[in-house]
């Protein structure tokens, strides 16, 4: 089974599809099929660029895909009921057992708080998974209403995650409209995400670095 299978099942995508549902009812940003395929591509890149094995990136792929299905159960603590769930998707698709250790710990290790990059694979998917800010992310269309969220994804314009030719640091560099919001106002919100990302990076045995509108800051 390839990450190309795992975008068409029907099954997995009707759950991220109810898990955007949800979110949007309570006022988050985008998760959905735009979400999940940036952070596939992040993912992958990070591990094909740093000589992981063809199946282990595709692997990264899939963890990407499935990522936020646990957000159909509740935005708390939704990387395990989406490991879970997760795991039950492959184990139905007859994903093979060391495919499925490597994927669900990825998920259930995803999210600020409670996950650790305890694989490739979930470093991988954390670093892909925090760096995806972005303006169209942004569901509320009247800026009036705007609450910091909304602010600051809507303020970043542009969003590169790359890695340097010598493969020892990884890099967010983000473009910020500060006519939306002040660059403080990232760190507010996303300081515990960043931490994470640089405890992701050093597993990986990277640096992490944070670039807002040229300048570094991390």
């Amino acid at each position: 089974m390839t990450y190309q299978d795992i975008k068409n099942n029907e099954l997995a995508n009707t759950y991220i599809h109810y898990a955007d549902q949800t979110l949007a009812a309570l006022g988050y940003t985008e998760h959905s099929f735009a979400h999940v395929t940036v952070v596939a591509e992040r993912a992958g890149y990070i591990l094909e660029t740093l000589g992981y094995p063809e199946r282990t990136v595709e692997l990264a792929k899939i963890a990407a895909h499935l990522h936020d299905i646990g957000n159909m159960v509740n935005r708390v603590d939704h990387s395990q009921s989406g490991a879970i769930m997760a795991f039950r998707i492959l184990d139905h698709l007859k994903f093979s057992p060391d495919d499925i250790g490597m994927i669900v710990p990825a998920i259930g290790n995803h999210d600020e708080g409670t996950g650790v990059p305890v694989s490739p694979l979930a470093a991988a998917l954390i670093l892909a998974d925090k760096s995806d800010v972005r303006r169209n992310r942004v569901r509320n269309q009247d800026i009036a209403s705007f609450d910091i969220h909304d602010r600051v994804n809507y303020s970043v314009t542009k969003s590169e995650l790359t890695i340097n030719e010598a493969h020892t640091h990884i890099r967010l560099k983000l473009t910020v409209d500060t006519l939306y919001s002040p660059i403080m106002d990232y760190f507010e919100i996303f300081m515990e995400r960043m931490l994470l990302c640089r405890k992701a990076a050093e597993s990986l045995g990277l640096q992490f670095k944070l670039t807002i509108n040229e300048q570094q800051l991390l």
